[in-house]
């Protein structure tokens, strides 16, 4: 993959382009200098050379990296979409995303590092965005620095958008809405998480879709993205999602969080356009669903 500009006369050196054409971060200039990945006119250049009009300037973000930090295994993934840019998984639940002291071998990571080296693709694992074990949906792997920049960046402005379905106990007092409230560490626990007035702004806006007695099944949009978000905000109105043994009880009707990530939403960091990403809906919420 390469990222290409014809100069029109905007600048005056390389590195002017790649910064203002591509947003690119010192960090990663000077990575992609010392490799000797920065071109003009076809040659290996400096950033500061020197350019003129219609010169062209090039960035090859195809090099090799060092990814024997975790272990290939031969892991079902599930690929929604992949092009040079990204891979887009549907994550089951029950299996985390990084590998981890207990789960060595068989987190998502392990699984994609092995379809990339299947594909011949030798690369570090970049996940763009993060879920729970116990949450399934979109996860978002990068294939490289620069688009991995690029899409937290669109996070950061607000312009990644997530959609995630739960399923809350009970029947919430309105049938959408917005649950503004900061969330902090518990104190003394290292996982849960709490509405305090000294954590860190929150924000959740939330949609009843169906409902039963029991049960209402909601479409949640993060305006935040603060780790167990959604899980916290429903457990503090009072209705915790189903299953969700930290903030809440556990359920006959599914044996996990009833949280999928189903939708996303952002500009394609390469083609400058806007894409939307679905992850089909699993089986445990399909036999929920034919319950309202």
């Amino acid at each position: 993959m390469k990222l290409s500009y014809i100069n029109l006369n905007k600048y005056f050196n390389v590195k002017e382009v790649l910064k203002a054409e591509f947003s690119m971060s010192d960090r990663l200039l000077l990575k992609l200098k010392k490799l000797d990945k920065i071109y003009l006119n076809g040659k290996v250049t400096s950033v500061n050379h020197p350019i003129v009009e219609n010169d062209l300037i090039e960035c090859h973000l195809d090099y090799d990296e060092d990814n024997s930090n975790i272990v290939p295994t031969k892991i079902p993934v599930n690929i929604i979409y992949e092009d040079e840019a990204y891979l887009v998984v549907n994550k089951p639940a029950g299996i985390p995303v990084h590998p981890s002291m207990d789960h060595y071998t068989d987190s998502l990571a392990n699984g994609v590092i092995f379809y990339f080296n299947q594909i011949g693709l030798k690369k570090k694992i970049r996940p763009v965005n993060r879920l729970d074990k116990d949450t399934s949906g979109i996860v978002i792997f990068a294939k490289n620095e620069y688009i991995q920049e690029c899409l937290i960046k669109q996070m950061k402005n607000k312009q990644f958008i997530k959609k995630y379905i739960a399923i809350v106990n009970g029947n919430l007092d309105n049938l959408e809405g917005i649950i503004n409230a900061p969330i902090a560490r518990k104190e003394n626990s290292i996982i849960e998480r709490c509405v305090s007035e000294t954590g860190d702004t929150a924000i959740t806006h939330y949609k009843v879709l169906k409902r039963n007695d029991n049960f209402d099944v909601i479409e949640c949009i993060l305006e935040t993205g603060r780790t167990h978000q959604i899980r916290v905000h429903f457990a503090y109105l009072g209705h915790s999602l189903l299953s969700d043994t930290l903030y809440g009880v556990s359920s006959t009707l599914i044996n996990r969080q009833a949280l999928h990530a189903y939708e996303v939403e952002f500009i394609h960091p390469i083609i400058k356009q806007k894409v939307k990403y679905i992850a089909d809906i699993p089986d445990d919420f399909k036999n929920i669903l034919k319950k309202t």
